[in-house]
């Protein structure tokens, strides 16, 4: 049986980390009373791997998850890492709620880091490859090329390869070429003497982006369905052509992680999206924070490229296999065998969802509730198509926070400018890594005559809505549609996430003073339902909280269920402890980073804290107060986290629907709670278990129930 923990994982109950056996026994002092965020980060992945090590797990699924830690890993170190070595090069002591330092939490993090990464490589070599090809689905290893293989990668070398690369030989006159982050690139030994009798002793060979990680043989050369030869062996197995005459002593691929925050000063920007461009042009080059080379690469080579980047041994990574594993994701999608992969669905329409009726009419009669990926996204892109058609409607008002580079939502949006409807489109310039898609949005709507505007410098827009005016009989009336999630067509197929449309007068009411306020200037608005970040949601929440104390200590059953993504605000975590020893018994359903500790005797010992990790990435917010039993519902799209409470405009929603109520608490809570194959559940010391049934009891999967009980509860029709 495998654990997991904050920082790693136990093995029949043996830890990994021995390192770590001081700082995980201490007893709980007000200092840590948090945990800490950056090895909670690092756990989650540590769950993430461990469906690869399910046997229940299809097999090209796995491959798939190994691929995500390697994102999720890539922004780590380009952010949380990042982080962390600017505060000590400034020399910054100050710690966190976890009481620990950034030295210390550095090294802490390098050495679960260089743990994760080699288990990572671990199950990649000794599991899933070798399953893959007793499948057919083979990567030939340079080493071991049939001849004919041979003479295959000789020919596209020489046909697709050779003519874009630029061997850099190092000497005076030629300084270390400028690398881009997570680029792929070769570090050469040489040994000889050059055509103009300079002695030869590094290159660098860049491999573009536009080449390919990995190539596909045909099955004739391969001898198996599906054969993949990566880029770098073929470079390696041809890197002497580039040296014409010079011996090859060593040729090493090696990757570079750099520090990828974008750093913008109020006081010096006048157009955001102008400054966002010239700095986006610079994050390829922020300073260097991982350097990632194979297992063969030699001491004199890595010592070599970690004094040229400045970098220490504890940022070198050794890794047995292709250095950027994130380009494998591909593999999936090309290999045909849907017996290696998730059963595929098709997500249902909800029943009261009439498709030859205008949705705008549903919304008239009733408020309608959409369980992605679970229901499609299709009514919500529908939603704007119609409206832009529709002659009565006068305006649309959107936020764009993640949308993807190709998007029919967007599309729309333009088209309703084209019919001439007021469009009006908040796009968030400084949503990370879409910073470039955005622009190009905001660009062609502008250019279709929408009003784009980017909210509020220093708060990021982070809420979900769409607002349609309408006229009907001669007055003005209001349909929203509100999300946990972004519009993002791609990201609804993996992503659990619940939309509410709604007609109801005070919510939509509520939606468009939030337009007004970002798009012009003024006081806050009092409103009348919505809590908003960064004004009311932090204390609303705390209110609802301290409500649920005083039902405990009055004798009355209370209680609290949240569903989120991160948990990390120390005054909500501190009220939650309150509420714990006032009575109140608390469920949290947090898929990453949680810093509380549950479980804690005189502490937080009715807190439950459970992760699940499995098919669709958890990503809705939803909250639960039984308030003396009105059993109040919201949605929202925020975490609770200091940045979403304090630092971005956010929205809470409350569920007055009785109907979508019992749905929500069904759907995004309970259910939830019953689940015991993907559950992980957290102690006191940040320690996760697995869940599994109980003897005699049935297994409970979450995804699979809500699969059958929407497609059961909806209309294929």
């Amino acid at each position: 049986m495998v654990f997991l923990i904050l920082v790693g994982w136990y093995t029949e109950g043996v830890p990994r980390f021995p390192f770590l056996t001081d700082f995980m026994s201490n007893p709980v002092t007000p200092a840590s009373r948090f945990l800490n965020r950056e090895l909670g980060l690092l756990a989650f992945n540590g769950r993430v791997l461990s469906l690869v090590e399910d046997d229940e797990t299809p097999l090209l699924e796995q491959l798939r998850y190994l691929c995500i830690v390697s994102s999720n890993l890539d922004e780590f170190f380009e952010i949380r890492v990042a982080g962390l070595k600017q505060q000590i090069r400034e020399g910054i002591t100050k710690t966190g709620p976890d009481g620990l330092p950034p030295l210390r939490v550095y090294r802490l993090v390098c050495n679960v880091a260089h743990e994760l990464v080699a288990h990572q490589y671990h199950l990649l070599n000794e599991r899933v490859l070798p399953r893959l090809a007793e499948e057919g689905i083979c990567f030939h290893r340079r080493n071991h090329w049939t001849e004919a293989q041979h003479a295959w990668a000789r020919n596209y070398y020489l046909r697709e390869i050779k003519p874009v690369l630029t061997p850099i030989g190092l000497d005076t006159a030629h300084p270390f070429p400028r690398i881009l982050n997570k680029s792929l690139n070769f570090a050469v030994e040489l040994s000889g003497v050059d055509a103009f009798g300079r002695p030869c002793t590094h290159a660098v060979v860049q491999a573009p982006r536009s080449l390919p990680r990995f190539i596909q043989l045909p099955e004739e050369i391969c001898g198996c369905p599906y054969g993949f030869i990566f880029l770098s062996s073929i470079l390696h197995a041809n890197v002497g052509d580039l040296f014409h005459g010079l011996t090859v002593e060593g040729c090493y691929q090696f990757r570079l992680t750099r520090n990828s925050e974008l750093l913008l000063e109020d006081e010096e920007v006048s157009d955001l999206r102008l400054a966002l461009q010239g700095e986006l042009s610079h994050r390829q080059y922020g300073d260097e924070v991982r350097l990632e080379v194979p297992e063969n690469c030699s001491e004199t080579m890595a010592q070599f490229l970690l004094d040229t980047f400045e970098l220490e041994e504890t940022d070198l990574y050794r890794v047995d296999g292709p250095v950027n594993l994130v380009r494998l994701m591909r593999v999936a999608d090309l290999v045909d065998r849907p017996d290696l992969k998730f059963p595929s669905f098709q997500p249902q329409l909800p029943r009261e969802l009439d498709q030859t009726v205008p949705l705008i009419e549903t919304l008239k009669k009733r408020d309608l509730l959409l369980h992605h990926p679970f229901q499609p996204f299709m009514p919500v892109i529908q939603f704007v198509q119609q409206a832009a058609r529709d002659p009565a409607v006068l305006a649309i008002k959107q936020t764009v926070y993640r949308t993807g580079t190709d998007s029919e939502l967007i599309e729309a949006l333009i088209e309703a400018a084209h019919q001439g409807k007021e469009v009006t489109v908040v796009v968030e310039l400084l949503a990370r890594f879409d910073e470039e898609a955005n622009i190009n949005w905001a660009e062609k709507l502008e250019a279709a005559g929408a009003h784009v505007v980017y909210g509020v410098f220093g708060y990021k827009t982070h809420a979900k809505m769409c607002l349609i005016i309408r006229r009907e009989q001669g007055e003005l009336r209001r349909y929203v549609h509100l999300g946990t999630g972004n519009y993002h067509a791609r990201t609804t197929r993996t992503y659990t996430d619940f939309g509410l449309f709604t007609a109801h007068p005070e919510i939509t009411a509520d939606v468009s003073a939030i337009f007004m306020q970002i798009t012009g200037l003024g006081k806050q608005e009092r409103l009348r339902h919505l809590w908003q970040a960064p004004f009311t949601l932090h204390s609303g929440t705390l209110q609802a909280i301290a409500r649920e104390i005083q039902f405990a200590r009055k004798g009355d059953k209370a209680h609290i269920i949240a569903k989120m993504n991160a948990l990390t605000e120390p005054l909500l975590i501190e009220a939650l402890y309150e509420a714990s020893q006032a009575g109140v018994h608390i469920d949290l359903i947090i898929r990453g980073v949680c810093l509380l500790r549950p479980g804690v005797k005189g502490l937080s010992e009715h807190i439950r804290v459970r992760s699940l990790i499995g098919r669709f990435l958890e990503h809705h917010r939803v909250m639960y107060f039984r308030h003396g039993g009105s059993h109040n519902v919201f949605i929202a799209s925020a975490d609770w986290m200091d940045r979403n409470f304090f630092r971005r405009i956010e929205v809470c929603i409350p569920i007055l629907d009785p109907r979508i109520k019992r749905r929500i608490l069904s759907e995004g809570l309970r259910s939830y709670l019953r689940d015991n194959h993907a559950a992980w559940i957290m102690n006191g010391e940040g320690q996760y278990a697995r869940t599994h049934p109980r003897r005699g009891s049935s297994c409970f999967r979450v995804h699979d129930f809500l699969l059958q009980h929407l497609s059961q509860k909806s209309s294929s029709s």
